[in-house]
């Protein structure tokens, strides 16, 4: 069942925004505003839900998750629809309860990620469409969340937009996606490891943006009183290609225009040794680095608290270096 029959955004249906997913024949070309093949994005994600025991390859999602619904927790309210943007089988909800979200919807561009979907006691729909196309009208949603998902989107100030333009005012949005410095093991492993071999390299891991650009593209975006924070999680793998597997696992493989589709079986050998010697543990693993930016942003409401008026303090600075002073007196 749909929920809220004045939901929908008009001309833009849940169908409509999942078919612009992906550009149509003749349609955009692949370049700087579009790195991404999101038709491809969409085919990795919905295999990787279909794999047997597709939890095997979600403990990063499932971590990442349980930060942003510890940042949920700490505001302390209770959000009667919320959308979770991404979702993927619901690593965000299993985490929260009903005391904190009445209802919610549910966002992904693939539509197998739902056929699996992690309990939780939230009523929830799931709809199929695009970050970057949202279905829903203007003012709809309390809160909305997303969990290494834009990472993948292709014009991220438009996604940022999209969101605000959703959001109720005093609402809040609370995201994680995957930082610069994510596998930087091993994309230098295979950089280093082509350049030998072949001459030259492509990129296999996907750029990712600067912490020191989303605040700035929150902003632009409309979004206030912001937050942006970083955490690395480190895992430790048996080699380059059990790592290579656990992203396949996780709808993480590269999908961006310019990569190589396939490497040289001598050059991944090269890559698994020069991972080892450079980054390798003393029992014989791998490490593989994933940096996450968590970032909240409100949409403006008059009762949120305003800055004071330049001019308008009542106790100078000079006066706050004395305290030290005055308090060793007494």
């Amino acid at each position: 069942p749909i929920p809220h029959k004045g939901l929908w955004r008009p001309g833009r249906s849940p169908g409509r925004a999942a078919a612009a997913a992906a550009p149509p024949p003749g349609g955009a070309s692949p370049g700087a505003r579009s790195p991404f093949d999101r038709r491809l994005k969409r085919k990795q994600k919905n295999w990787a839900a279909l794999r047997p025991r597709p939890a095997e390859c979600e403990y990063l999602r499932d971590e990442v998750g349980g930060g942003v619904a510890d940042r949920v927790l700490d505001i302390p309210r209770t959000f009667p629809l919320a959308l979770d943007l991404g979702s993927g089988r619901g690593h965000i909800a299993r985490h929260l309860s009903r005391e904190v979200i009445e209802k919610l919807v549910r966002v992904d561009i693939a539509e197998n990620v739902f056929k699996g979907t992690v309990e939780s006691e939230i009523p929830t729909v799931s709809v199929v469409a695009d970050e970057e196309f949202l279905p829903f009208k203007e003012d709809t949603f309390d809160l909305v969340v997303s969990s290494l998902s834009l990472h993948w989107v292709n014009d991220l100030p438009k996604a940022f937009r999209e969101i605000h333009q959703v959001l109720k005012p005093d609402g809040v949005f609370i995201g994680a996606m995957f930082g610069g410095d994510t596998l930087y093991e091993l994309r230098c492993s295979l950089q280093l490891a082509e350049l030998e071999r072949e001459g030259g390299f492509s990129p296999h891991v996907s750029p990712f943006v600067a912490v020191s650009d989303l605040g700035h593209l929150l902003s632009r975006a409309g979004f206030n009183t912001l937050t942006v924070d970083t955490d690395e999680i480190q895992v430790n793998y048996p080699g380059l290609f059990e790592v290579m597997e656990d992203l396949q696992g996780m709808g993480e493989s590269n999908c961006s225009w310019n990569r190589k589709p396939l490497l040289h079986r001598d050059t991944m050998l090269a890559a698994a040794a020069i991972y080892q010697e450079m980054y390798g543990n003393s029992d014989g693993s791998v490490p593989a680095t994933f940096q996450i930016f968590y970032m909240i942003g409100w949409k403006f409401h008059e009762s949120q608290a305003k800055p004071a008026q330049r001019g308008s303090a009542t106790v100078s600075l000079g006066d706050l270096a004395k305290i030290d002073k005055l308090l060793h007196q007494k």
